[in-house]
């Protein structure tokens, strides 16, 4: 049994260090694009690239562990042939995955998935009809000679003859089958990731601000299968109307600055009036405030009595009377995933997938923080729980995050919540960094005031942060009560942690030049028993506060989560052409209408028209309001264009 043992380890290094070696041979091919980087990156990418090494090398590891059960019953040479050719194919694997990837990348920007399967075998011809024989000449070539490398490391330390020496048929096979197939089940551990709430994806591997070093740090095998599990042709999903009619009722609902650019800029910098009115300085007391997003696990309207719900939300209420309302806005989708991608890039919730789940696609999205780290900003992420979960880490990296705190970052003993650490926790630790920083604020500027060299606000960096909560979720276990309903207790908790932040953020010098945005992720638990279907799921508050609003005042214009990405930097000035989907809410020029989806049915909501439409059945199954049916075309183009833009048209 020992030796067994010891053989399936060695199985599991050797594929091990094949893949970590790969990293550094991925960036001396691309010596030009990596030139710049320190060793010490070097290291970095080998080290934060094993979380997918250890999952590959353990799908590939589950066979040998077989092979050693059967190995304990007989010694047929069968065996070892069989042994000999899955090396010898997962060598040819391994490297034909390789070097297609080592090729790929320089033209496509992002490590290997499933779009040459899909080209190839949609279209064959086109797909090799770019490609000069002599190149596929040496990608065959290159192909031979590394699996025939791989094949050789596997023969000197796997295939010796001493080594099937050593395998003979056991005195005790029941025993030792058992514990072999306990072993080789233990494997399923590094292939899903461990134990936690997040399965492993690509996300896992992210560390940086810097977008190479997270692609070099990708296993193109794991990138390839994750891709091909959730492969899809986007384009053909949802075709309602002709693609000239879905452009035509397209262009009526994006913002005037994805159509006419100059014309936006013109117009975005006009004196609004009445309900509309995005003046900066008559909102605004601070032209470029810092601007922290809290993204509110699972809230909702229902939950706040100054939008007709119970008073739950106590805190949320009193902010809210302080600052600016939104009263008709909607919440993208059903699931955080969707809505923080909804938050900080302005696109839409879909149906049937998230792209957050697609790296390679969600790496390309606009974001918020982009925008704003362009415009001289620092951008922070706060959360308690597991920043890999659904991919958040790469969107987060790619969104241009330059620190992210996770639950990783808390010690043992402030992780006591399924998700992580608990809200008041994360909200401690951005208030000890805010607290930091004012220290560093008073420092700095009582030693400007000395040497009269400049004034404090010329040295003070503009940051952008987003802290998001998690403990208003199931299993709703939260260290508070002031309500018997579980529920309901644990968002009167989270509300709470907000109040608290609040009340002590007023007293630091911040707060004067911070825009703070409150929004939802998504509703989750409450009211328990309402549907996928029904408008009230989806309304949720949008809440701005801090020191640089003027004054308070509610917005009835429709919106969704979206369209934050729009309004907010338009109204901080900032080009926002970009945000295909995303409308600035306070412009007249602009589509006031709120658009959500759940799974394989969307709603499109305004002044005039509640629709919500089953796509499956074909059926509206919600169409009030004073103009019935008016919202179902435009919510038709509106979806078949979100996919022809996944499909990349």
């Amino acid at each position: 049994m020992k030796d067994r043992i010891v053989e399936l380890a060695k199985t599991y290094l050797t594929f091990l260090c094949v893949f970590a070696l790969q990293k550094p041979l991925f960036m001396l091919f691309y010596h030009a694009l990596y030139g710049g980087a320190a060793f010490a990156d070097w290291g970095r990418v080998v080290w934060h690239g094993l979380t997918l090494d250890f999952s590959v090398a353990a799908y590939f590891s589950v066979l040998p562990g077989l092979l050693t059960i059967v190995s304990a019953w007989t010694r047929s040479p069968a065996v070892h042939w069989i042994y000999r050719a899955y090396y010898m194919l997962a060598g040819l694997l391994i490297a034909f995955i390789f070097i297609l990837d080592l090729s790929l990348y320089e033209y496509w920007g992002f490590r290997l998935d499933a779009t040459p399967v899909f080209y190839f075998f949609s279209s064959p011809g086109d797909a090799v009809a770019s490609v000069s024989g002599w190149v596929v000449a040496a990608g065959v070539l290159a192909v031979g000679v590394y699996a025939a490398l791989i094949y050789g490391f596997f023969h000197a330390v796997l295939l010796r003859k001493a080594v099937w020496n050593r395998m003979r048929p056991s005195r005790c096979p029941f025993g030792v089958s058992f514990a072999m197939l306990v072993l080789t089940a233990a494997l399923f551990i590094p292939i899903r990731g461990g134990f936690t709430v997040a399965s492993m994806n690509t996300g896992h591997v992210y560390f940086s601000t810097d977008q190479r070093l997270n692609h070099a740090a990708i296993n193109p095998v794991f990138s390839l299968m994750e891709s091909l599990s959730k492969q899809k042709d986007f384009g053909a999903q949802y075709r309602f109307v002709p693609a000239d009619e879905a452009k035509r009722l397209m262009d009526a609902l994006v913002d005037p600055a994805v159509l006419r650019k100059t014309a936006a800029k013109s117009a975005s910098s006009a004196s609004m009036s009445g309900i509309s009115g995005r003046d900066t300085v008559s909102w605004l007391s601070d032209a470029r405030p810092d601007v922290l997003f809290i993204i509110l696990e699972s809230f909702s309207a229902h939950l706040m009595g100054s939008l007709g719900g119970e008073p739950v939300a106590v805190c949320l209420d009193s902010i809210a009377a302080q600052g600016v309302l939104f009263t008709n806005f909607y919440a993208n989708g059903v699931r955080t995933d969707k809505g923080v991608v909804s938050i900080l890039s302005g696109y839409p919730a879909q149906p049937t997938t998230s792209i957050m789940k697609y790296p390679h696609k969600s790496q390309s999205l606009p974001s918020v923080s982009r925008s704003l780290c362009r415009a001289g900003y620092e951008a922070h992420y706060y959360y308690g729980g597991d920043i890999n979960f659904t991919n958040m880490q790469s969107y987060l990296r790619s969104a241009g995050f330059r620190s992210i705190v996770s639950d990783v970052d808390f010690p043992l003993t402030q992780r006591l919540g399924k998700w992580g650490a608990h809200d008041h926790v994360v909200f401690g630790r951005l208030l000890d960094d805010l607290t930091a920083e004012a220290a560093e604020m008073t420092a700095a500027a009582s030693d400007t005031a000395a040497r009269s060299v400049m004034e404090p606000s010329v040295s003070r960096p503009h940051r952008f942060r987003v802290l998001q909560t998690s403990s208003s979720h199931e299993p709703f276990e939260v260290p508070y009560r002031r309500l018997e309903n579980d529920r309901l207790n644990a968002f009167a908790y989270t509300d709470s942690c907000v109040g608290d932040f609040i009340r002590r953020f007023r007293r630091l010098p911040q707060w004067a030049h911070t825009l703070v945005v409150l929004v939802p992720d998504h509703l989750g638990a409450y009211p328990e028993n309402i549907g996928n279907l029904d408008v009230a799921r989806y309304h949720v508050p949008l809440i701005l506060t801090g020191g640089v609003i003027r004054a308070p005042r509610r917005v009835d214009v429709y919106g969704s989560q979206q369209d934050i990405a729009a309004t907010l930097l338009a109204w901080l000035g900032l080009p926002h052409d970009e945000f295909t989907f995303s409308k600035d809410m306070l412009n007249p020029a602009s589509p006031h209408f709120a658009f959500f989806t759940c799974p394989d049915a969307f709603g499109f909501v305004d002044a005039g028209n509640r629709l919500v439409y089953d796509c499956p059945s074909g059926q509206v199954v919600v169409d009030e309001g004073p103009s019935p049916g008016r919202n179902l075309l435009p919510g038709q183009a509106y979806l078949q264009s979100l996919y022809d833009d996944l499909a990349g048209r």
